[in-house]
């Protein structure tokens, strides 16, 4: 294909052949240079499933943003409450390629949030949707507005569990392998739901 010379003004002149066209679909060409993810997701309110589902589409909606794995769904009992004052949560992670920087891309995980009705009235307080990013690329940061990697993730197993099904060589920033990580935190009240399933968005 002859390459434009400087001046043309209408580039469809040169017909793209179909093949340059596929290969270019296949890079998606939407991200440009995109930065891996990975986010976190819980549900103890309303139709857990239905909302955790329901923030993966949301996501992957967002311009800059593709999801592009889906852990299998976790059954976990609340943390940092008495029992059975909460009902119990459903847990996922995602891992997504994305152009976004993170402050835009917690800014669209509270947008997320707050479309699925999520109430900050307290800590440990039962929500519709928790949307966290858990890492994001190799970043280790302090910034209080979003620390990196989620100051907790390495010790829940909600978090790890999930996170090693999809990606069992993944590394969590400044912490090490995950499947070392979930060997070390214990897994009581954290329990796969194979009868559940999220869908990858098409």
């Amino acid at each position: 294909m002859t390459a434009f010379t400087e001046g043309q003004s209408d580039p469809t002149v040169q017909p793209v052949p179909a093949s340059v066209v596929e290969r270019v679909d296949a890079a998606d060409t939407t991200l440009q240079n995109p930065r891996r993810a990975v986010v976190s997701l819980g549900s103890n309110l309303g139709n857990r499933l239905e909302t955790l589902q329901g923030a993966i589409d949301a996501l992957e909606d967002t311009p800059g943003v593709r999801v592009k794995a889906v852990s299998p769904v976790y059954e976990t009992e609340p943390w940092g409450v008495a029992p059975d004052s909460q009902p119990s949560y459903f847990n996922a992670v995602i891992v997504l390629k994305t152009t976004l920087p993170p402050s835009s891309l917690l800014e669209r995980a509270h947008a997320v949030e707050e479309a699925f009705h999520r109430v900050r009235d307290e800590r440990w307080g039962p929500r519709t949707i928790d949307v966290d990013i858990v890492a994001y690329a190799d970043m280790v940061s302090d910034d209080p507005t979003l620390t990196l990697p989620h100051p907790r993730a390495h010790e829940r197993a909600f978090v790890l569990a999930p996170w090693n099904d999809v990606e069992p060589e993944a590394q969590l920033p400044g912490h090490g392998p995950v499947a070392q990580l979930l060997a070390a935190v214990p897994r009581d009240g954290v329990a796969p739901r194979a009868d559940l399933e999220l869908q990858l968005p098409e």
